[in-house]
């Protein structure tokens, strides 16, 4: 049973900082894309910033600058560290593992999601 288990979500002023904690399990770590998305109030879920199983990385330019992701394998967990927060980051974030098989299969998985409140 693939389970994705979310922590670190928090109430925080602006320009504060919270580092979110994802621990996978059921799933061969090193495979996965891993992936944060969020999701606001009213708001369709957006995705935050992914890394692949090569440590490539990527954000969505409203985070860039702000948010790191990172990962480490012996630990099944992946990190979003973020710095700078503002309100508009309010959000329920959700973990996301991601991988395509040889021969096309693709396998994704949610975690459930941890709330992240910014404010002013």
């Amino acid at each position: 049973q693939v389970q994705l288990v979310e922590s670190g979500g928090d109430l925080v002023q602006v320009g504060g900082s919270l580092r979110l904690s994802c621990t996978a399990s059921g799933i061969i770590f090193s495979f996965y894309t891993m992936g944060w998305y969020r999701q606001a109030p009213g708001k369709p879920r957006e995705p935050v910033a992914s890394i692949t199983s090569g440590s490539v990385t990527n954000y969505a330019d409203s985070v860039k600058g702000r948010f790191t992701i990172s990962r480490d394998t012996g630990k099944n967990t992946v990190y979003l560290e973020m710095n700078s927060l503002k309100p508009e980051d309010t959000a329920v974030y959700y973990c996301n593992a991601d991988r395509t098989f040889l021969g096309g299969t693709r396998r994704t998985y949610w975690g459930q999601g941890t709330q992240v409140t910014v404010s002013s």
